[in-house]
């Protein structure tokens, strides 16, 4: 097999050139730093924003040159539907059983039992903040916030959603014009180019960001802030191991690959996640590898965008997992019916959560606003420790999402699987050929 030059000379650089292990110094570098300067380390915080922004910068115009080369470059538009369709029944299916297996291991450990706390005692104006936000997650402010205001707006603002509809709409309007319309699109497939450059250069500043990041989470809550909920931490962690390991591996056996191998491939870009606690920043890289493991561009363009505001299986585990904890601590002993219920909030609320900065934070803020039995102020309970298990809940919601992509191309038999299992694999391999736009 014929391997690019481009393809060789990336697998010779040296291990301290390569972005995943720049990244795991910054990480570490930004824990010592925060830990024994934390004045220095909390200072750190503009360098981990200004990445994060410098991503935010660029997704939309990815999301966007994907999905709109991708559709009109199909040769039948309903296959759009169907794709978006079977997503949206994975996304529903895995989200509904991640929020079950945190209600299951909240009730088995009971992380929150013993704790004895009278919520009068909760300083309630710590999250107040949080819980004004929850008037914008309303069905109805949802559904009318997927609409842009103009075409072009979704592109200066940060709503993944508002760029998804524009997207979908204008490659579905670029196909059905037919051969005027391959100019337009001829363009846009020779911007996707530099497009995608721009995202490897600013990919090359993720060591900064993770390292600004990390040390201004330890410098400003420190290390010792974990102690008093550790048991609640250390069960979130362990609990989406096993969603992961068990759950998604399976899915992914069944389907022809390794979680464990597609894990090792996205390795950069999970420590960037750890590093900035935020799945957004690996997002286009995301999509970028997933179409070099064999994946039709369509339909990494329909999937991963989507799956982001609704394949939050980290944030769902966290949610039942959390207000468990938070009622266990004050004593409020729900039944199952009430448990029900509050999954079931839990489920349509987090589909709120779309597009909302600190989703899980303030998705717990509305699920507990509509579940009375547990009082709002508990969150202030977990406040503290948030920002910790903010990264578990991103890495989680990332992987969901890599996994969900290969699974629903290979119902759509849009995958090369000969492919995926030689990157996977680590074999230089040409760019894929076999399943195109």
């Amino acid at each position: 097999m014929h391997v690019p030059a481009q393809a060789m000379t990336k697998l010779k650089l040296p291990f301290y050139r390569q972005l995943y292990f720049q990244v795991v110094a910054a990480i570490v570098a930004g824990i010592l730093l925060g830990h024994f300067e934390p004045a220095y380390g909390a200072a750190m915080k503009p360098f981990g924003d200004a990445f994060i922004k410098l991503i935010k910068m660029i997704i939309a115009p990815v999301i966007f040159l994907t999905i709109v080369t991708g559709i009109a470059g199909m040769t039948q538009l309903s296959s759009v539907s169907r794709v978006f369709g079977k997503a949206m029944a994975y996304f529903l299916t895995f989200s509904t059983l991640a929020l079950i297996v945190g209600m299951i291991v909240a009730n088995v450990f009971q992380p929150g039992a013993g704790m004895h706390i009278n919520p009068a005692d909760l300083d309630q104006k710590a999250v107040q903040g949080f819980v004004n936000k929850t008037h914008d997650m309303t069905l109805t402010a949802f559904v009318l916030d997927i609409i842009p205001k103009t075409l072009i707006s979704p592109f200066v603002g940060d709503n993944i959603l508002q760029v998804l509809l524009v997207a979908v709409l204008f490659g579905v309007s670029l196909a059905m014009v037919g051969a005027s319309g391959k100019p337009v699109l001829n363009f846009l497939e020779s911007l996707t180019g530099p497009i995608f450059k721009l995202v490897n250069i600013v990919m090359k500043a993720a060591p900064i960001g993770a390292f600004g990041a990390m040390a201004f989470t330890i410098g400003k809550f420190g290390l010792s802030s974990l102690v008093n909920l550790a048991e609640l931490v250390a069960a979130f962690y362990i609990t989406s191991f096993l969603f992961i390991t068990v759950i998604l591996g399976i899915v992914a056996r069944v389907c022809g690959f390794s979680v464990f191998k597609l894990c090792r491939y996205l390795k950069a870009e999970i420590l960037l996640v750890l590093g900035t606690s935020s799945s957004e920043s690996a997002l286009p890289s995301l999509m970028e590898k997933m179409e070099k493991a064999g994946c039709k561009k369509s339909v990494v363009g329909l999937v991963v965008p989507t799956g982001y505001s609704f394949n939050l299986d980290g944030t769902n585990i966290y949610m039942t997992l959390a207000a468990l904890f938070i009622a266990q601590a004050c004593d409020v002993d729900l039944s199952l019916g009430q448990q029900i219920m509050l999954l079931l909030v839990a489920m349509l609320s987090s589909k709120g959560a779309a597009g909302v900065s600190g989703a899980g934070f303030i998705t717990l803020a509305a699920t507990l606003a509509v579940v009375p039995e547990v009082p709002v102020a508990g969150m202030a309970l977990i406040l503290g420790v948030d920002r910790f298990m903010s990264e578990c809940r991103s890495i989680t919601n990332f992987i969901g999402n890599a996994v969900a992509t290969v699974v629903v191309s290979k119902w759509e038999k849009a995958v090369d699987m000969k492919q995926l299992n030689a990157v996977l694999d680590g074999q230089a391999v040409p760019e894929p050929t076999a399943v195109k736009a």
